[in-house]
């Protein structure tokens, strides 16, 4: 299991400061970003090793106005840091809010922490 959870948060709280792991329990300072953890598991090994470690990482936005610049901020973000984003949708939301998910994966090399893609 290779744990990048702080990675992904040092990566999103740097583009808006309401990121949360948990759904947002503030609506009042928008944009609010909740961000979870979908999947981490082995992807390949070795002996007893785990050598490479699969993980999803989905990102939710809501915003009274466009969600795109900061979808396109948190992109960058993330790519940066070697996730591939596989999937980015609008959701309909009641009550007049913007709401982005946006999906996240990556094989990650346990020992080089080098992000792969396979597809």
């Amino acid at each position: 299991m290779k744990n990048v959870k702080d990675i992904v948060y040092g990566a999103i709280s740097g583009v808006v400061e309401n990121t949360t792991d948990l759904y947002p329990s503030n609506f009042e300072n928008l944009p609010a970003v909740q961000y979870i953890e979908d999947e981490n598991s082995v992807y390949e090994r070795t002996g007893n090793k785990e050598d490479k470690a699969y993980v999803r990482y989905i990102v939710d936005i809501w915003d009274r106005k466009s969600t795109s610049q900061t979808t396109l901020e948190i992109d960058k973000a993330i790519s940066a840091i070697g996730l591939v984003r596989t999937s980015c949708k609008d959701v309909p939301e009641q009550g007049g809010l913007k709401h982005k998910h946006m999906v996240y994966e990556g094989i990650i090399d346990m020992d080089s922490e080098i992000v792969y893609w396979d597809k």
